[in-house]
């Protein structure tokens, strides 16, 4: 029997897989869950025991979340990127690693195959074969819902002939949970004028009274949350636990596909969008204009170019060193208040606040210059402008 090992999430599609790779093709399979967040040791035990009825030779998970945060999400956080200015990349982002260390693992068991669950009209087809291909050409990619074109209702329908037992209801919706947010996709997403049901959100609203909160960065990286000290990656964890009880971070994100077709993605990222805004009010305190200026077209093709998995080019690495180098005074602490399905930045305090009273208060006084060298600087300012209205005006 040839070994193939499976990027196992345990929802609907790689169920499936799982199940016609082992009964209708004969493979030994291998099932493999790259935990980038989201998993609760509950959750896996239950995982691995749904692949194993499957039919799965083997269950594996691999935690990743250190590995995730600091290739990806701190690179994210410094560039506060957010897709359209919307989505903070959730699923895109993890795809990245989930499929790295897939490829890991399938050289270690000596596996010649690789399958994955993606259809053919999604993005994440392009960003596991992408790094499936460029790491392990040799490694045959075997994509079942692909190949046979298969609707999540066919799907559904192979799994309970072969007394496959799942909710069939929740399996109506693909949910992707991790640490950077969740991705929930329906019926619903693939109009263009429905909303998500309430109930088709992992988190629902628990807490109606606003709370408090503070988040302290050292050099762009969430250190602490209320003053507790953590990892980074950890931070996030909670921070998220505190906000999505407040029904925080949902959204609809509306992008262009790596296919080059719209698409509509539901998700919900409390920390992601917290953590993000936060990072950028603290950013606008303490970065000087130009700097400030220049990250932010950079962190946009950082997004985009992970967006459409060309995270292993070394364009990458370029992006990431710019992006790292600017953050070197991005310390201090962020305020802020949530409430239901919402929250607001209060403020910030930071020893390299660049609103230093020593040298004036915006629209009030200057303490630094006198009326002159304002005048002065003005009408120098202005010289360009003069010029072209002059010779426009005389042509």
């Amino acid at each position: 029997m040839e070994k193939v090992v499976i990027a196992y999430s345990g929802g609907l599609d790689t169920s499936y897989c799982a199940k016609y790779l082992s009964k209708d093709k004969g493979f030994e399979v291998h099932t493999v869950s790259v935990n980038t967040g989201g998993f609760s040791s509950e959750e896996i035990r239950k995982i691995g025991g749904n692949a194993e009825k499957i039919g799965a030779t083997s269950y594996t998970n691999i935690d990743a979340i250190s590995s995730f945060y600091q290739k990806v999400v701190k690179y994210l956080i410094f560039g506060n990127v957010l897709k359209n200015d919307t989505y903070p990349l959730s699923v895109s982002a993890e795809r990245i690693v989930q499929a790295i260390e897939i490829v890991n693992y399938a050289k270690k068991i000596g596996a010649r195959y690789i399958a994955h669950g993606s259809t053919g009209a999604g993005n994440d087809q392009v960003r596991f074969d992408m790094i499936f291909q460029i790491l392990a050409p040799q490694i045959e990619i075997i994509t079942p819902i692909r190949d046979n074109q298969l609707t999540r209702q066919e799907e559904i329908n192979y799994l309970k002939a072969n007394g496959v037992e799942m909710n069939w209801e929740k399996a109506k919706y693909s949910v992707n949970k991790g640490l950077w947010g969740t991705s929930v996709g329906g019926a619903e997403t693939l109009t263009s004028d429905k909303p998500l049901p309430e109930t088709a959100y992992p988190s629902q609203l628990q807490v109606q009274e606003p709370k408090q909160v503070s988040l302290s960065f050292t050099k762009g990286e969430l250190t602490a949350v209320n003053d507790e000290e953590n990892s980074p990656e950890k931070n996030i964890e909670i921070l998220e636990n505190i906000a999505s009880k407040y029904a925080i971070g949902r959204d609809i994100h509306v992008g262009d596909t790596i296919i080059g077709i719209k698409g509509r993605v539901g998700f919900e990222a409390a920390a992601a969008l917290i953590t993000i805004k936060a990072h950028h009010l603290l950013e606008k305190h303490t970065l000087s204009k130009w700097q400030l200026q220049h990250k932010d077209y950079i962190a946009n093709w950082y997004g985009m170019h992970l967006h459409e998995g060309l995270y292993l080019d070394p364009v990458m690495r370029d992006f990431e060193a710019f992006l790292q180098s600017s953050q070197e005074q991005v310390t201090g602490k962020v305020f802020l208040t949530l409430h239901p399905y919402r929250f607001v930045l209060d403020g910030i305090e930071s020893k390299y606040d660049l609103m230093n009273n020593g040298f004036g208060k915006y629209g009030e006084e200057n303490k630094a210059w006198t009326a002159n060298d304002a005048k002065g600087f003005i009408k120098i300012s202005s010289n360009a402008g003069k010029i072209y209205q002059y010779v426009k005006q005389e042509a």
